[in-house]
């Protein structure tokens, strides 16, 4: 089986073709074909290649299927005796995005 290490937004991620995977947000619209060329590693017929930092010439395309938000994550600090809470809620935004495919 084919398969990418690939990096987006600070995060790794292994892929295959047609994979469906939450990255952290992008700019690209909905429907929009996407090419990353930040691939860290690469198997192709149980060939493995390891990039220094990147494989040159690897390519993994993309389809952008829809944008979100994560689950909320509650933030709450608090400092005893003092009569001081804050509670604060975070949504992470995230791009869902499905594997077209994956060239070396």
């Amino acid at each position: 089986m084919d398969y990418a290490v690939v990096r987006t937004g600070g995060l790794q991620f292994r892929v295959s073709e047609g994979d469906l995977i939450r990255v952290p947000r992008m700019k690209s619209e909905v429907g929009e074909a996407i090419e990353m060329s930040d691939v860290l590693a690469l198997s192709v017929g149980g060939d493995v290649k390891v990039g220094t930092p990147v494989v040159e010439s690897a390519l993994v395309r993309a389809e952008v299927i829809a944008h979100g938000k994560g689950k909320k994550v509650i933030v709450f600090k608090k400092k005893r005796r003092k009569d001081y809470r804050v509670k604060k809620g975070h949504r992470q935004g995230f791009t869902e995005i499905r594997i077209t495919g994956i060239t070396s």
